[in-house]
């Protein structure tokens, strides 16, 4: 049985139109970077100060804080919201005594913003950020910290969830019975079945009905 969800949160559970990879590709190019597209999309679902590393070649507070700021312009431009279901969901499973945590790329200030501005403060059993963990995805750890919040003691019992090959990869190095790609973000099918998983669907919004009676 499951006991704990484990969501990723842009493109999983809240729209923001690309932003984030919009910023991140941004920052690096200002910061003397010249990535092509492919480069950015195989670092969807890190860390954004790994992902910001990675992309110049060496750490870079300077391009982390551009890269906040673009971030930030861009969300007052284009205000992130829920995916459609995906609030009613939650409430489904932890009505049924389901926990459900939230795992970000994001640092605490900028994903405690982002779900201040959608309403979801205090919604959810748990939110892990990068900045609780040793490394981002694919690393485990980020789901590991989200059992630990929520008292959650056999991985078997955890099912995760995210739109991004990198959370596939987490869910799977974790050792979560079910490993959940979500078809609202912006890798697909193609990219999301290349990689170990036990389930595809369109939106999280769709998961209770994996695991409850309708």
């Amino acid at each position: 049985m499951i006991e704990l969800v484990v969501l990723d949160v842009a493109g999983t559970t809240i729209e923001e139109h690309g932003s984030v990879y919009e910023a991140l590709e941004a920052a690096v190019r200002a910061a003397g970077a010249t990535p092509t597209p492919e480069e950015v999309h195989r670092w969807m679902g890190a860390g954004k100060r790994e992902a910001i590393a990675g992309l110049l070649g060496a750490p870079s507070e300077a391009a982390y804080q551009d890269f906040r700021a673009r971030l930030a312009s861009l969300y007052a431009t284009k205000p992130p919201y829920p995916l459609p279901g995906v609030a009613e969901a939650v409430t489904r499973l932890r009505d049924a005594g389901v926990k459900v945590a939230l795992t970000t790329g994001f640092d605490r200030e900028v994903a405690t913003g982002l779900l201040e501005s959608v309403g979801w403060t205090g919604f959810f059993d748990a939110v892990i950020c990068v900045d609780d963990v040793p490394a981002g995805r694919p690393a485990p750890y980020m789901i590991f910290r989200a059992m630990e919040a929520t008292g959650v003691t056999d991985v078997r019992a955890v099912l995760t969830a995210g739109d991004t090959v990198r959370d596939l990869e987490a869910g799977t190095r974790a050792g979560a019975s079910m490993v959940v790609g979500v078809l609202t973000g912006a890798q697909d099918a193609v990219d999301l079945g290349a990689v170990a998983h036990t389930h595809i669907l369109a939106g999280a919004a769709r998961i209770p009905d994996l695991l409850l009676p309708n």
